[in-house]
């Protein structure tokens, strides 16, 4: 196979290099795309370096898989190019995910979804969706879904380069003078924030994305991948996205409402065998960051409703949640083309 990666030089775009190599994908040849500015610059790659392309401008004839993690802007307009010039495009952005005729998948859930592409595209889900697929899956199978009622704890880096510096520099602005603010929380100047809607270090903003009606762009994300992805189109699906001072790693606390009751253990023993779920006792963002499983554990039950379970879910947002899925997709194509 013939891969470009685009948005090479991103966050995103560094990991899926690194998987590129560590999982030994058979890659004949690897290209590097990015924007204008970073067109010229070398990156590493097999124990040598790579040229970076300007997407742009680009020709992009020769490409088999095309592993995307532009932005949506670019990705509307560069997406359908690539995959006119005979390439499989794998994207990473909002832009495509709930075209009909665009697969959205996460291969432990729904591979069979990318048996038919009629615009030579695949979506990869949102970062927070991703990572309680898995797990919802699990669960929709043991005893079907009707209701998740979720609350996201998303990590800076979901926003970016930006984000993960607005972050570092509000920290490195308190200093020492930080634990003033558990008696004021205006003892301490942190800065003008330009990424979020307010300071994000030592705080928990309850508006994450931007307000769409009277739900944020990430909210709608969470719903209506959900349906999708989990083939539940009346699913009920009500969340509120937080962004808390995390580097990396997306937490979700979901309380779910099945279509029939099951027994703890069952429950417990349906996620610790779902592929690409590690059942632990207490997920965090921290243990979960750098690792290819979602950790999920505070499994119990919810005694509000006849068939009810709380749990909690983590899962880095960088990599399960974004580079990984989008070469499991490239490795599901692979297998269904040998």
């Amino acid at each position: 196979m013939r891969v470009g990666i685009f948005g090479a030089t991103g966050q995103v775009g560094a990991v899926m290099r690194d998987l590129l190599e560590s999982r030994a994908f058979p890659a004949e040849q690897v290209r590097f795309f990015a924007s204008a500015r970073s067109a010229g610059t070398h990156l590493a790659w097999a124990g040598g370096e790579l040229p970076v392309e300007d997407a742009a401008s680009a020709d992009f004839r020769g490409l088999d898989l095309a592993l995307c993690s532009m932005g949506a802007t670019a990705s509307r307009e560069l997406a359908p190019r690539i995959a006119d010039a005979g390439a499989v495009v794998v994207d990473n952005s909002s832009a495509w995910r709930m075209d009909p005729e665009v697969p959205l998948v996460v291969p432990e859930v729904n591979a069979a979804a990318l048996g038919s592409l009629p615009k030579g595209i695949v979506a990869n889900p949102n970062c927070t969706t991703m990572v309680c697929m898995a797990p919802l899956a699990a669960l929709r199978d043991l005893a079907g879904l009707r209701r998740v009622v979720a609350a996201t704890y998303q990590a800076v880096s979901g926003a970016g380069a930006a984000g993960v510096a607005e972050l570092a520099r509000e920290v490195a602005a308190a200093g020492d003078e930080a634990p003033a603010l558990a008696f004021d929380g205006r003892a301490v100047g942190l800065g003008q924030p330009a990424v979020f809607a307010g300071p994000v270090a030592y705080n928990v903003l309850p508006l994450a994305g931007s307000l769409v009606d009277e739900e944020t762009n990430e909210e709608h994300k969470f719903r209506d991948e959900s349906r999708k992805i989990l083939d539940l189109a009346h699913l009920g699906v009500v969340c509120t996205c937080v962004r808390v001072p995390v580097y990396t790693g997306h937490s979700v606390a979901l309380t779910v409402e099945l279509e029939r009751p099951v027994e703890l253990d069952a429950a417990r023993a349906a996620l610790a065998s779902a592929a690409g779920v590690e059942l632990v006792e207490v997920p965090t963002p921290l243990e979960a960051a750098g690792r290819d499983a979602v950790l999920v554990g505070r499994v119990r039950v919810d005694h509000t409703v006849e068939a009810g379970l709380s749990l909690f879910v983590s899962g880095d947002n960088l990599r399960k949640g974004a580079a990984l899925n989008a070469i499991q997709i490239a490795e599901e194509l692979l297998a269904r083309s040998a």
